[in-house]
């Protein structure tokens, strides 16, 4: 825990001094990058920084216990139990902050979301997926913005890919990367008969520009034309963007812009995201003796939640959580849910990090 708030501190005290850089402050988009990653992290940073100074004091005091000084003794016999408590009370919040892993200060993410098992009722539950996730990101005042989509005859979606803006986007949103299954009555039941259909979310950090080093000549670019539900063509003109990875094979296309400089720039923006993900992803294996929390292992194979319409109940499967309000979690109140998932992991947290000495 302190190598990783060691880094990040790190990592703030550069993008300070690359804020003061005359060849990033001529590069508005540079400066924008610079900018944006350095705000992600100052609230964190800020609080450790609180919790090293109040640890310096308590060193201080402690010195002042062992000297000779009567009055000096006194003094810091009086101030260490404050000392100790709002260095406490700064661990705790520390551990809030950081409840997620590494990644859970960013504030920008990627959200794929893909019909699976079921047919058209997968990709009808896709929508609702998406539509609930809209809705509660627009509760928060976040930036939502559809990077591509390949949409079915009925209106459902096959894949939706998102991207996400706001603060503490991925904190709250990385839980709901798993498989998601629904249990309801189709429209198209004559018989009345209870389906079972499933998607999968997969939610990813969106890592900055400067971070993720991608080059032309690092991947394939094919243009063509973009086409809707049943084949037919959405515009005329060739302007979606497919992009191939060489070295990992990742394959990224966008279509839903009618100008190609708009696809390219989105496609590159999720390649980059897939790429930062899959780094992230063999990171964990290289620790994977350490700590997994059991909500923030982001499988996307894993069955995450239960959506059982006739009985009006969502079921999350990690932490046991069962809420009979389906209806107001569908149409963006996911709070609950969300507050119960980050809940579990701060004391997840607490229980490997104990308290701060």
């Amino acid at each position: 825990m302190r190598k990783v708030l060691d880094e990040k501190l790190r990592r703030f005290e550069e993008l300070e001094k690359l804020l003061l850089d005359p060849e990033v402050l001529s590069s508005a988009t540079r400066m924008s990058s610079v900018m944006r990653e350095h705000g992600s992290l100052a609230k964190l940073v800020t609080k450790y920084r609180r919790l090293k100074h109040l640890n310096g004091q308590i060193h201080e005091a402690k010195e002042m216990l062992d000297g000779r000084d009567p009055d000096m003794r006194e003094l810091a016999e009086a101030e260490l139990p404050e000392l100790r408590e709002q260095r406490d009370a700064c661990w705790d919040e520390l551990l809030d902050l950081t409840a997620g892993g590494e990644d859970a200060a960013r504030n920008r993410c990627v959200m794929e979301i893909r019909a699976g098992t079921g047919g058209d009722e997968a990709a009808l539950f896709a929508r609702d997926l998406y539509e609930m996730y809209k809705h509660y990101a627009e509760d928060k005042h976040w930036k939502i913005e559809i990077l591509d989509m390949s949409p079915t005859e009925l209106g459902g979606f096959k894949e939706i890919i998102l991207g996400l803006e706001g603060e503490e986007v991925f904190r709250e949103l990385q839980f709901e990367s798993g498989g998601h299954r629904v249990q309801r009555v189709p429209e198209t039941e004559a018989k009345g008969r209870i389906h079972t259909s499933a998607a999968t979310v997969a939610v990813m950090a969106e890592p900055e520009d400067v971070e993720i080093e991608l080059k032309s000549d690092d991947y394939r670019e094919d243009i063509f034309h973009a086409s809707g539900p049943g084949g037919q063509h959405v515009n005329k003109t060739a302007s979606a963007i497919r992009l191939t990875h060489y070295e990992t094979g990742i394959v990224v296309q966008c279509q839903d812009e009618k100008s190609q400089h708009k696809n390219r720039a989105k496609a590159l923006r999720v390649l980059k995201t897939r790429l930062y993900e899959q780094r992230r992803e063999e990171e964990d294996q290289k620790r994977s003796a350490e700590r997994k929390s059991k909500v923030g292992s982001g499988d996307r194979s894993q069955r995450i939640r239960t959506y059982n319409f006739p009985e009006n109940r969502l079921t999350d499967h990690r932490i046991n959580l069962t809420l009979y309000k389906l209806d107001s979690i569908l149409a963006g109140n996911l709070h609950p849910v969300i507050e119960a998932l980050l809940d579990y992991e701060k004391q997840e947290q607490r229980a490997a990090f104990g308290k701060m000495e």
